[in-house]
């Protein structure tokens, strides 16, 4: 089955409420996807600071340990780093629970 990936959209610029955003809105329908079909998932989510780092590397981290066997990764970028880091993931079975932020090119 192909990779899945859930778009966050605009997440808030402070980490907290970014968080609590996620949690809210988009955990069930991670969770719901998970509990399908889906056999691996990317979570995307806008770029963003680097106190955004430690929940969204929580996020990955649970929610591949959680689904196992499935593949959950959160990647965080736009534009071509962001497709070819999607076409990487999908074939690359043994990556999973990680948090990827792309390098942003000028």
């Amino acid at each position: 089955m192909a990779q899945a990936v859930l778009d966050c959209g605009r997440l808030p610029d402070g980490a907290a409420e970014a968080a609590r955003v996620f949690y809210s809105d988009w955990l069930p329908k991670v969770t719901g996807a998970l509990a399908g079909e889906v056999d691996t998932l990317a979570i995307v989510m806008n770029v963003a600071d680097y106190d955004h780092a430690d929940w969204r590397r929580a996020v990955a981290h649970d929610l591949a340990r959680q689904h196992a066997p499935k593949r959950v990764n959160v990647v965080s970028g736009e534009g071509a780093a962001l497709a070819a880091t999607l076409a990487y993931l999908e074939c690359a079975p043994g990556v999973t629970g990680h948090y990827l932020p792309l390098e942003q090119q000028p």
